[in-house]
């Protein structure tokens, strides 16, 4: 029986750029970083209230995962914005907004108040979008 989700998957155009903006604009902590036989590199990252959740941050290379076509497919994608790393939670995000914006955090929509909460949608130095919502009390 699966007891719980360790990783979820974050593609990037370069994992040490990807290392900088997750860990010294948004605040997260490493958690692997380790280069595997063949050059493959497994990069986790996470925020520092739930290490039991990790973010692979996988660039997609041509090796035993993916094909050439694939990963240059997969780059594409990327550069185009069409991937997601989900949803960041924050207990007030327009504080959390203001404090990203400083760091240089790029947001395509500042915090609207939503049925839901109060939601910023961000996006990532490789162009994934992100939101950060705080949860409607």
């Amino acid at each position: 029986m699966i007891k719980s989700i360790a990783h979820v998957t974050a593609y990037v155009l370069n994992q040490n750029q990807a290392l900088d903006f997750y860990k010294n604009k948004l605040g997260f902590e490493v958690g692997d970083d380790m280069t595997i036989e063949g050059g493959f590199r497994w990069l986790t990252v996470y925020p520092k209230s739930q290490p039991q959740l990790q973010l692979v941050l996988a660039e997609p290379k041509e090796g035993p995962m993916f094909t050439k076509d694939a990963s240059e497919k997969i780059r594409s994608l990327i550069k185009d914005g069409a991937f997601g790393v989900g949803v960041f939670e924050t207990d007030d995000c327009q504080k959390t907004y203001d404090e990203l914006v400083a760091k240089g955090v790029e947001f395509t929509q500042p915090p609207t108040e939503q049925l839901y909460g109060v939601e910023a949608m961000g996006i990532d130095n490789s162009g994934n979008w992100f939101s950060l919502t705080q949860r409607a009390k």
